[in-house]
């Protein structure tokens, strides 16, 4: 009998209605790149146990690394429930669902990698980031490789192995008046379809051409943002607004407009847990309901909200199957108590090029990378983040030269009804410990922008 038929066996016998055990066993590979070289690689191995007990409707849970103690664990917990408050609203945990395998999830190559083959990859981003022009590279390789375990009482049983990877790359200049820098990143599932050369060109690329940068008058620009800044708006800003339950408790800036135009008819915005490479991509949520494709916005209209069990059984609702346990750098873990959250937040590419889009603005900026991004005023949507890195300065069509650090202070409902162009250059982003998303770059026209 494993350790979870176990756990569930002693919930049974000491009279809990509902239990639910996740176990995560984990094998993470991470190369740390400072000074331009490789300074340190690690391999971690971690398994843990997230248990939920529900009885009576009152709800608890616990975590543990040691699977002798599960039982004992389960004791002792058992014993706080009596102090809880039912959750009347509680509809139960969910039942056997149908298995599938996805494409691009899990990569045995991955799975099987060693130190020196990991060390490889980090050498080839460094290489291809190495300049005359840069001083400084940094950076760290991320491979993850997971085999996730969830049970409960009601008879489910899924079993799912996956591998993830991440690259990111930063390279310094010092050779101008002030330091610059530039961003390479790459993320997936297999390693056929990883690029470590990109990510250094990348960088690389966005270190050199930002350069000796001019200031940037305070004033109301075009702005194309490219993927990886595209990226930090949909997770920091955009994507809390389509939580169901943020929704239902009026704290969305969409709150009031289900249903409704929210932005232009040319923008799109899935949730998608099926695409291949996708960070997010799962057959199954965290609590076992299966997953589905959905839109949140269609051709500009507020379609759908994302949510788990528990808190569509408060809203007498149904879940939208986007229960998550984030674990760190990628993939899942073993915490007791899911949260909502999107699985891939996926932009529908439009039918431009990134080139097209610059020769169609007249006064702009390109902003290759977001720091500091964060919701001001979520309720009304407005949001605040500064553009640091990888800023080009476009006048009639064409880049005159790099742009220094700017500060751009916005609404979110104002700028979804003000994109003007959708490139089709899709790319896989996802930033340190936050949502996977998969998004080509976005113009948006009237975006008032502050000096530094």
């Amino acid at each position: 009998m494993s350790a979870l038929e176990k756990a569930l066996s002693h919930s049974k016998k000491i009279g809990i209605d509902e239990c639910d055990i996740v176990n995560v066993k984990k094998k993470i590979t991470t190369v740390r790149i400072t000074d331009s070289e490789i300074a340190e690689i690690k391999q971690n191995f971690d398994e843990s146990f997230g248990i939920r007990l529900i009885q009576n409707k009152k709800i608890t849970s616990l975590e543990t690394t040691n699977e002798e103690e599960i039982e004992q664990t389960i004791d002792n917990a058992a014993k706080a429930l009596m102090n809880l408050k039912p959750r009347e609203f509680w509809g139960g945990l969910p039942h056997k669902v149908e298995q599938k395998t996805l494409e691009g999830t899990f990569d045995e190559k991955l799975d099987q990698i060693s130190g020196s083959k990991s060390m490889d990859i980090a050498q080839s981003m460094i290489n291809s980031a190495n300049n005359e022009k840069i001083n400084t590279i940094t950076g760290s390789l991320n491979i993850v490789s997971e085999n996730f375990e969830l049970v409960n009482s009601n008879g489910l049983n899924f079993n799912d192995k996956a591998t993830y990877i991440s690259g990111i790359i930063n390279a310094e200049s010092e050779l101008g008046e002030i330091s610059v820098s530039g961003i390479g990143h790459a993320s997936g599932r297999t390693l056929a379809n990883f690029s470590s050369e990109q990510i250094g060109i990348d960088a690389k690329t966005m270190c050199v051409e930002s350069i000796n940068p001019q200031k940037i008058d305070s004033d109301t620009y075009s702005i194309i943002f490219e993927p990886y800044s595209v990226g930090e708006l949909l997770a920091f800003v955009v994507a809390a607004n389509f939580n169901f339950k943020t929704f239902r408790e009026k704290k969305s800036c969409f709150s009031n407009n289900f249903e409704k135009k929210i932005a232009v008819n040319e923008f799109s915005l899935v949730d998608d847990p099926h695409t291949p490479e996708g960070i997010g991509t799962k057959s199954i949520d965290d609590e076992g309901i299966e997953t589905r494709k959905k839109s949140l916005i269609e051709k500009g209209v507020f379609k759908n909200t994302y949510s788990n069990l528990f808190d569509s059984y408060k809203e007498s609702a149904e879940s939208t199957g986007n229960a998550s346990r984030p674990g760190s750098p990628m993939g899942r873990s073993a915490e007791p108590i899911p949260m909502s959250a999107p699985h891939n937040l996926k932009v529908i590419p439009g039918d431009q090029s990134q080139d097209e889009m610059i020769k169609n603005t007249k006064h702009g900026i390109l902003v290759g990378r977001l720091w500091y991004t964060y919701a001001v005023n979520p309720i009304r949507g407005d949001f605040s983040c500064t553009a640091r890195s990888g800023i080009r300065i476009i006048k009639n069509g064409e880049i005159i030269g790099p742009g220094k650090s700017v500060r751009i202070i916005h609404n979110l409902p104002t700028m979804m009804k003000n994109i003007s162009a959708i490139g089709n250059n899709q790319r896989n982003v996802i930033q340190w410990a936050s949502l996977p998303s998969i998004t080509p770059s976005i113009k948006a026209e009237n975006i008032a922008v502050n000096s530094i």
